[in-house]
């Protein structure tokens, strides 16, 4: 997980710094049990004892800071420090450093958490793979251990492990491996139990059994899914309601509020929005994916890939290009609003910049993977029909399309030229595949290697390889659209809906802001005043109600609009996708500066319109 997310140099520096930290703490402590496991499955160095010390050594330095920049930022928006909201300050500090504390505990569980759900989107490829090694009639132990080597991902690591340490027999590590996984997704125990089971049943009935096997763990992906998608719909609505409709709602009653003599402070609505309420977000929507039970993780590209930079210098360019245009064109449109248009089309296309390479390298992946089945479907029936794999492969580019047809196309030719087996036309240093991070097509590439050595009674196998691909995209899609409609409305709302209502109401808040004030100024002018007995009418100066400047408005929901681009587009991608460094990045950049953009687009259709 950790190398996904940050470099094996940070982490370094940050377990270092760690072990510096907690060298101070003066007493012991006694991690969870949950904590030690946590650690224990992300194969961190830190001991629990460290982890446990380093949250509450945090705390203190955090609270205090916290406090500066509060009291900072209050004075900066110019709310006067008294002794109330001192006091204030002081117990959201407090509260800040408790919070930091429990998040440090707490957060290798969270992340061990994750990685496990994404490492059981992995269970249908596994099985699958360890049931058509069993349908070639290999012992169960060349089956797991061809499973484990095709595979990455802590699924496969574990496989491994179990496969290391238990001795050649029928069980060959399936069983213990199974226990290990049975408490967070129990369809993965009664799948390898049944192909357990069909290691003894008769050959004649062996196919059926190890399909009914596979079969097992695909009804379960399907029936999990679907409950966690029914579940999750509460919850996705309240956070939907509560955090965008509601907060938004109510920004444009601020004139209205003041009209009827309730003075919101201005300090207190910035800390609202622009703190209190992403938090509160990024809480909810935290916890939402901590609840999912299996996601199918996206594509793993490595650092060293060579379609991606080297570095940041793209992205930190790009984003320096973006900055200074937005500050420029924000600034033209309104006073204010420089500093979001800078910060949105800054931070959105330095992270899509960075991050497209790796999206389109993503997207050839996506391309080969949907072909696979037809091309290994033509192959098996040659194959079983007495052709030879070699001469199949040409028919296999002939029968696909598009990226699929390529990759074939050039297995045959590296085959043909360089006179190497079929593995290594596909695999080795010049292979077809030797720059595609897909397990699935680098597993179905060793697998019609493995036809070549057989010969024709291999041909079924591929049909069956061919069958499995397709259930298992089948599975996926159906896993997808199960949460389809609650990832959209997500997706829709960061990079557009919420943004067009955020500027929209700015603007209409800022007009009537200004209306009101004219009409308090025309009372002065003239004299006008009421009579205590008097009710205040609209437009009237009410002792205490003052309006929040249109600036500060402006910034403050400018803030919350990205805030809230990047909070959700995270958790929509995270339920459909499984959280991944360049998937989210690119994401996100993408949400921010749609975002962005539809917040001044919108601040300008309202202020023409009224």
């Amino acid at each position: 997980m950790r190398r996904n997310v940050i470099s094996d140099d940070t982490v370094s520096r940050i377990e270092t710094l760690t072990e510096v930290l907690v060298s101070h703490y003066p007493g012991d402590v006694t991690p969870t049990p949950e904590l030690v496991r946590a650690l224990a499955f992300l194969n961190a160095s830190l001991h629990p004892e460290t982890i446990i010390a380093a949250g509450y050594l945090l705390a203190v330095p955090v609270a205090i800071s916290s406090f500066l920049l509060l009291s900072a930022g209050m004075v900066l928006v110019g709310t006067t420090l008294s002794l109330r909201t001192v006091v204030i300050a002081l117990l959201l500090a407090g509260a800040i450093g408790g919070g930091v504390t429990h998040l440090t505990h707490t957060l290798p569980i969270a992340l061990a958490t994750l990685r496990r759900t994404r490492a059981l989107g992995a269970a249908p490829g596994l099985v699958g793979r360890i049931g058509l090694r069993l349908q070639l009639d290999d012992p169960p132990e060349r089956a797991s251990a061809f499973a484990a080597r095709t595979g990455t991902g802590p699924l496969a690591e574990s496989l491994q492990a179990h496969v290391n340490r238990t001795s050649p027999g029928p069980t060959a590590g399936l069983m213990s491996f199974a226990t290990e996984w049975e408490p967070w997704f129990r369809p993965l125990e009664r799948s390898l139990t049944l192909l357990r089971a069909a290691v003894d049943t008769p050959p004649a009935d062996r196919t059926d059994a190890i399909e009914s096997g596979i079969d097992a763990v695909l009804s379960g992906i399907r029936s999990t899914t679907a409950g966690f998608a029914g579940t999750v719909r509460g919850p996705a609505s309240g956070l939907y309601a509560f955090g965008v409709l509601l907060p938004l709602a109510l920004v444009g009653v601020l004139p209205a509020a003041r009209a009827g003599g309730v003075s919101i402070p201005t300090g207190a609505f910035v800390l609202f929005y622009d703190f209190l309420l992403p938090i509160g977000l990024c809480v909810a929507s935290g916890w939402i994916l901590l609840q999912r039970p299996v996601a199918f993780a996206p594509t793993q590209i490595p650092r060293s890939h060579p379609a991606l930079p080297t570095g940041g210098v793209r992205g930190i360019g790009a984003a320096s290009i973006g900055a200074v245009v937005g500050w420029g064109v924000g600034s033209t449109i309104v006073p204010w609003g420089g500093p979001i248009a800078a910060c949105g089309i800054g931070v959105g296309a330095g992270l899509t910049v960075q991050y497209h390479p790796a999206a389109a390298v993503r997207k050839r992946v996506a391309d080969i993977e949907s072909g696979l089945a037809d091309a290994t479907a033509v192959i098996g029936r040659r194959v079983g029909a007495g052709e030879a794999v070699e001469t199949s492969l040409t028919a296999a580019a002939d029968a696909t399309i598009g990226e699929t047809s390529a990759i074939f196309n050039t297995a045959a030719g590296v085959q043909r030229r360089l006179r190497v087996d079929i593995q290594q036309a596909f695999l080795g240093p010049y292979g077809a595949l030797s720059d595609v991070p897909s397990d699935r097509a680098r597993a179905t590439a060793v697998l019609i290697g493995v036809a070549a050595r057989e010969g024709r009674p291999a041909g079924k196998t591929l049909q069956t390889l061919a069958d499995h691909l397709r259930t298992v995209q089948q599975t996926e899609s159906a896993a997808r659209r199960e949460l389809a409609s609650i990832t959209g409305t997500l997706s829709h709302t960061a990079a557009l809906f919420g943004p067009l209502v955020g500027g929209a109401t700015v603007s209409m808040a800022t007009k009537m802001a200004e209306t009101s004030g004219s009409a308090d100024s025309m009372g002065a002018t003239t004299g006008l005043a009421l009579s205590p007995s008097q009710p205040p009418t609209v437009g009237s100066t009410v002792s205490g109600a003052t309006a929040i400047p249109p600036e500060i408005l402006g910034i403050a929901v400018g803030i919350y609009i990205l805030l809230l681009a990047a909070i959700l587009t995270i958790l929509a991608t995270g339920l459909e996708r499984g959280l991944e460094r360049s998937l989210v990045g690119y994401r996100v950049g993408l949400a921010v500066l749609s975002g962005t953009v539809a917040y001044f687009t919108a601040y300008i259709g309202a202020t023409a319109v009224f």
